[in-house]
């Protein structure tokens, strides 16, 4: 039996939550196509205060940001990239052009093309999240791109030395500093000084996923990554300690992101609870954390390891952290995941920071149908067809037939055409 323990915001003020935020980006959507770069600075300037004379950064700007950097941080950053970079490459690597002969004169292939430019978002204004360059620039230069530019909002009043440095040494083309809802409006239809993209990647407030979600068709986009989700599946073979640490650890992101403990042992629930208002008593990110705990935060228990898969797929987390005596049993069971992170030895911080999978993962249930960011969302699988003359005639026969049921004449004149003047060439062959 399933039983809450603890429950979050409800499912009509979440609603009326994202009703308030989907108003707000659909004006700001609108303006900036109507106005361009000048609704641009104003928004720039009411979200983040913030007006350069360019928002674009001149390479001497670039370079300043970097030498700004310690030399150790600069090689963490570094080493971070590397581990993403040599993922993404075994993942590219996986992706193979095919052509094969599907009967006797008929080629069929496909080819996978990356996209020619993409926009890639890094959020930045409450913390510089150096990570973001990696897992959206990097990625996307790992895939082929051959134009990927990049916006974060400005830190603390000016550019943010580490996202930059980040930014450039992950291979970005071009660098605004450049915020919310306005950086993705502008990467996406363009402005006079922001040329527009064919696709737009990067996680965000609920702001950026709801422009991402609007704007997507007219541009294509990564997913939608909104505010960050944790879900600890545990046992009693670990502590509330650890487990109120790994729940806090996402919950910083933001006062809406969820945060849920799914157990199945009672005592670890409660000294989960517990140890969190411990913990929310000395961790300088508590006002944040403590609030999205309150308003979002959820303890569910359950009697056994299958009620605990069916709920974990029903949560469809972004991230879920797995602590029990079996954790591969939840690796072989579970469907509906952003990204497994299995034993405690792991955490989700390993992941969102260095280790190398992609921290831009599915948020508000979309890990139902979707994966996170990966050298494969910046490729098009482009397929082509070849036909001899002799297997047209013979193809076109039954295509004639089938474009006859559907009642689509011009389809049929097609196939007809090539029957006829092909014709004598399948009979040539059959003698």
């Amino acid at each position: 039996m399933i039983r809450v323990l603890k429950q979050g915001i409800s499912v009509a003020d979440d609603a009326a939550e994202q009703a308030k935020v989907r108003s707000t980006v659909e004006t700001v959507i609108a303006d900036i196509e109507r106005r361009g770069d000048t609704a641009v600075r104003e928004y720039s300037e009411r979200f983040d205060k913030w007006s350069p004379t360019s928002f674009r950064l001149s390479p001497a700007e670039i370079e300043a940001c970097v030498a700004q950097m310690a030399p150790r941080d600069v090689d963490d950053i570094k080493f971070a990239q590397t581990q993403i970079r040599n993922f993404a490459q075994i993942q590219r690597e996986a992706l193979r052009d095919v052509e094969v002969e599907t009967l006797p004169g008929v080629v069929l292939g496909h080819r996978n093309i990356p996209v020619n430019s993409v926009g890639c978002y890094v959020p930045g204004g409450k913390y510089p999240l150096v990570a973001s360059a990696h897992m959206t620039i990097l990625t996307a230069k790992v895939a082929g791109v051959p134009r990927v530019i990049a916006c974060a909002p400005p830190f603390q009043g000016k550019p943010a030395p580490a996202i930059v440095t980040a930014m450039h040494l992950a291979g970005a083309d071009e660098i605004y500093v450049l915020g919310g809802v306005q950086a993705i409006a502008a990467m996406a239809v363009g402005t006079e000084t922001i040329r527009a993209n064919d696709m737009v990647a990067g996680p965000g407030n609920a702001y950026v996923a709801e422009a991402k979600r609007q704007l997507a068709g007219r541009v294509g986009i990564d997913l939608f990554a909104g505010p960050t989700e944790t879900l600890v599946i545990a046992d009693d073979t670990v502590d509330g300690e650890v487990c109120a640490t790994d729940l806090l650890g996402q919950a910083e992101h933001g006062p809406n992101s969820p945060a849920i403990l799914l157990t199945n042992s009672e005592k670890l629930a409660r000294d989960t609870v517990a140890q969190i208002e411990v913990q929310l008593k000395t961790l300088p990110t508590a006002a944040v954390a403590g609030q999205a705990w309150r308003d979002y935060g959820q303890v569910i228990v359950c009697d056994t390891y299958d009620e605990m898969v069916a709920e974990a797929d029903r949560i469809a987390s972004e991230h879920v952290q797995v602590m029990t005596r079996d954790p591969d049993y939840f690796l072989k069971n579970m469907t509906n995941y952003g990204a497994l992170f299995l034993g405690p030895e792991t955490n989700v911080s390993f992941g969102d920071k260095v280790i190398g999978t992609n921290h831009t993962l599915p948020t508000r249930k979309a890990a139902r149908y979707t994966g996170g960011l990966w050298v494969g969302k910046f490729i098009k699988t482009c397929t082509y067809q070849k036909v001899k003359p002799e297997a047209s005639a013979m193809i076109g026969e039954y295509c004639s037939r089938l474009c006859a049921i559907e009642g689509f004449a011009g389809h049929k004149a097609q196939a007809d055409i090539r029957v006829a003047r092909y014709g004598h060439l399948k009979a040539a062959v059959h003698r």
